[in-house]
């Protein structure tokens, strides 16, 4: 593959998923959509640290998908200095996971070409560029990023005999996760349902004809889901900490 051929692979444009109620996160989410909650210590909202990364990892172009609170997200966009361009597109009824991405992705500039996507309430940083890469190599139509999240409580090894030898604390999921983070190739965008939920149609589709991608997320790269006010805190402390 020439070096032209491999960066025509690499996406330019992205859409957000910025419509989740973010009812785990009350009160913060009384007033605002989950992606416009602050990382303490930051005082920039999660979707403002998620487009910086985008436009670090080469997007030009971004489409939020806003649903909950919308105007209160648009209105932050409008005001907001950012890396990149952003267009905002609400659905007028509800379309389900699968055909909001759908909705979404009809706005994206360049119809012909692949194309990332987030939800709005993940906190990450890893080359994107390196997954771009790892989905051309496959020739895949989907290509799932995968975390291995911490187990939130402190695990128990015992031996066959049924003696505790050790605690761990919060070790790692011996499960991958979809970690929310995508790249799609053109042809995806004509696979998701107009309404319904892609998860259970279009990737279980996907995996059965060999053309959906797990990519797991290199070690030490830095993965977080904003559910509750207890990630909000935690993903404070850890980008407090020097090593982040």
């Amino acid at each position: 593959m020439t070096s032209g051929a491999h960066h025509s692979a690499r996406p330019t444009q992205a859409v957000v998923l910025a419509g989740g109620q973010g009812s785990r996160l009350r009160p913060y989410t009384d007033d605002r959509p989950k992606p416009m909650v602050e990382i303490p210590g930051t005082g920039t909202p999660i979707i403002g640290h998620q487009l910086a990364w985008l436009a670090a990892e080469g997007v030009t172009d971004a489409v939020v998908s806003c649903g909950h609170l919308a105007e209160v997200l648009q209105e932050w966009l409008e005001s907001a200095d950012l890396p990149l361009k952003v267009s905002t597109v609400v659905e007028t009824e509800p379309l389900g996971r699968g055909g909001g991405l759908k909705y979404a992705a009809a706005h994206l500039p360049h119809a012909g070409e692949p194309w990332y996507a987030t939800n709005g309430d993940i906190w990450t940083r890893f080359s994107l560029r390196d997954m771009a890469a790892f989905h051309a190599e496959r020739d895949a139509t989907a290509t799932l990023a995968l975390a291995r999240p911490r187990i939130p409580w402190g695990a128990v090894e015992t031996d066959t005999f049924g003696h505790i030898t050790d605690f761990v604390e919060a070790p790692p999921s011996p499960y991958l996760i979809n970690a929310g983070v995508y790249v799609f190739s053109a042809a995806f965008t004509e696979l998701l349902p107009d309404r319904g939920d892609h998860e259970r149609t279009t990737f279980p589709r996907l995996a059965r004809e060999r053309r959906l991608a797990g990519y797991p997320l290199p070690q030490g790269a830095y993965w977080r889901a904003i559910d509750t006010a207890k990630d909000l805190t935690e993903a404070a402390k850890e980008l407090a900490s020097p090593s982040r």
